[in-house]
């Protein structure tokens, strides 16, 4: 059987990226961690508004990083529900989420949705 660069290379990768998505961030530098990418699909998005119910989607920026370790833990168990919040925070270490906790928190403050928007 010859095994080609090409079959391999997905295999490196995902295994690059599981690595990279375990050690998370490096200590002392600004790097956002991988999943902050997926955070940001959605809050990342000026004006954003969710699908159904339709609702302005909240800026995590400048939120203390307790709160959203504890909101990213309340959705994975269940408490709060959203079901594209429960399914992405399930997935996420206790580590991950203090990671991105960390990283949104420096991001300075949130802005906050105007009061005619957020029901």
């Amino acid at each position: 059987m010859v095994r080609s660069f090409e079959r391999r290379a997905p295999i490196r990768g995902t295994l690059l990226a599981c690595a990279v998505l375990a050690a998370g961030p490096v200590a002392g530098t600004d790097a956002r961690p991988p999943q902050v990418e997926t955070c940001l699909g959605c809050h990342g998005i000026e004006n954003y508004t969710n699908a159904y119910p339709t609702y302005p989607v909240p800026k995590v920026g400048g939120q203390r990083p307790e709160y959203i370790v504890a909101a990213l833990k309340a959705y994975a168990s269940g408490e709060r529900q959203h079901d594209t919040m429960h399914a992405q925070a399930a997935e996420l270490s206790d580590e991950a989420m203090q990671a991105i906790a960390e990283w949104f928190a420096a991001e300075g403050p949130a802005e906050k949705q105007p009061s005619s928007e957020v029901r």
